[in-house]
């Protein structure tokens, strides 16, 4: 459990003023899905990929089209014989006008229906791909939110840490002047205190880095955000079987549907090219009206037309393309299963990747929480061991370093943790709001 009660943190402050009005991972995440523009993108391309489905619809349905015309005519006829038209010879000049309406209803179309089945599998990838970008928003807005904090307790470890020494360099200062303690110990003391120094301001370089970083996955300045308290905690995967988990991932997987609704695709793209040899049957039907006040014969006229039919298309040679297209479909088809087995590999690769992380994560904790114990006890006996003469200034220096590192990748390891539980449930497909709010439930 994460105390951090470090008598040397100037935090009281900061914990009377700020804490009320401290952001908490799921304000960050609530943020993050309404300005960043990452996400935004995805949502906007899942919406595009919705009118797939429609779009595919309209190869079964009927279509109509309307076309009219209106033509000014200059004919000029001669005719030629022993009994010529009276008045037909000679220049006319007429107008001529008409529309139609044509209706085309698909009846026999292969290629029409198969391509309305990839509409469906096109709008599954594209839900799938947005179910993708969600967990992927989780895992960044989690991400960001805690390398700020670790950033701000390296700046806080790395101001305790300086202000200890400088305590040691006084110290050391002290006794030289009176002479118990050689220049050696002052000298080994500022070294540290310098270092530290540089530490500090990479620290604080680190944290500006970080809270840029949250900024523009929320397009606003970072509020104080709230620490892991009292509330964490560590929980083994459940179930405790890795395999489970892989099997699982293989179901749910997100990446996988993708992958998987590839796949398919190409296999109905191989079917579709190969429909290009088939025959198509429609119904057509025509309604035309004309009208023309003159003619070659110097007389107008009206007529209507009204047709409805069967029209059969036999595609008999075009060239080899349509042989070609079916090639080059049966080819991406195997690139797309070669593809889904890669996905599959790689999502179980990922999923046990998660579950290791989670489970060393609660042995590094656990083994990083006695280290500091250790580490505190150190520092104490060194401390007791320079007033009697048996430990040096540099020992007390070391003994310090080694404590503020231990925090140090104490709250790292804490991080990775939680973060490696949301990886785990990311694997599987299982990764939401709900799932971030438990690990919400951790922070003060």
């Amino acid at each position: 459990m994460k105390t951090k009660t470090l008598s040397f943190f100037l935090v009281t402050a900061l914990s009377a003023s700020g804490c009320a009005q401290a952001a908490d991972l799921l304000n960050i995440y609530r943020s993050a899905q309404s300005n960043d523009p990452v996400f935004a993108a995805a949502r906007a391309t899942q919406q595009a990929g919705q009118e797939k489905l429609p779009q595919g619809r309209s190869l079964l349905m009927p279509s109509v089209n309307l076309s009219a015309n209106s033509t000014f005519n200059d004919l000029t006829t001669q005719y030629r014989g022993a009994f010529p038209i009276p008045g037909a010879s000679g220049n006319h000049r007429y107008n001529s006008n008409g529309y139609g309406v044509t209706l085309v209803q698909p009846l026999l179309r292969q290629q029409n229906w198969l391509a309305y089945s990839e509409a469906e599998l096109q709008v599954a990838q594209t839900d799938a791909q947005f179910r993708v970008a969600e967990q992927d928003l989780v895992l960044r807005a989690a991400q960001a939110y805690f390398d700020v904090l670790i950033a701000q307790d390296s700046v806080q470890l790395s101001e305790a840490q300086k202000t200890a020494i400088s305590e040691q360099l006084a110290q050391a200062k002290r006794n030289f002047e009176v002479g118990s303690a050689t220049i050696t110990d002052t000298h080994e003391a500022q070294a540290r205190h310098d270092l530290t120094s540089a530490q500090q301001i990479a620290a604080q370089n680190n944290l500006e880095i970080k809270r840029s970083a949250l900024q523009q996955l929320i397009n606003a300045l970072p509020q104080d955000l709230k620490p892991l308290g009292p509330q964490f905690k560590l929980e083994a995967p459940q179930p405790a079987d890795m395999e489970k988990w892989v099997n699982d991932a293989q179901l749910n997987s997100p990446q996988l549907a993708i992958a998987q609704a590839g796949a398919e695709l190409a296999e109905k793209e191989v079917a579709r090219n190969r429909g290009g040899h088939y025959p198509t049957v429609d119904l057509v039907a025509n309604y035309s009206k004309n009208s023309a006040n003159g003619s070659s014969f110097g007389v107008g006229s009206d007529s209507t037309n009204k047709s409805v039919g069967v029209q059969l298309n036999l595609p008999l040679f075009q060239g080899g393309a349509v042989n070609s297209k079916w090639r080059e479909a049966e080819a991406n088809s195997e690139r797309a299963r070669q593809e889904l087995e890669n996905a599959r590999r790689n999502v179980a690769l990922q999923t046990r990747q998660a579950y290791l992380g989670v489970v060393s994560g609660i042995a590094q904790v656990k083994a990083l929480q006695q280290a500091l114990t250790s580490s505190e006890s150190v520092l104490e006996a060194s401390k007791l061991g320079q007033e009697v003469g048996v430990r040096t200034n540099l020992d007390v220096l070391n003994a310090q370093q080694q404590l503020y590192s231990t925090r140090r990748d104490l709250y790292q390891a804490e991080y990775s943790y939680l973060l490696s539980q949301l990886r785990l449930k990311a694997a599987v497909g299982v990764l939401d709001e709900a799932e971030l709010a438990k690990v919400n439930q951790a922070l003060n």
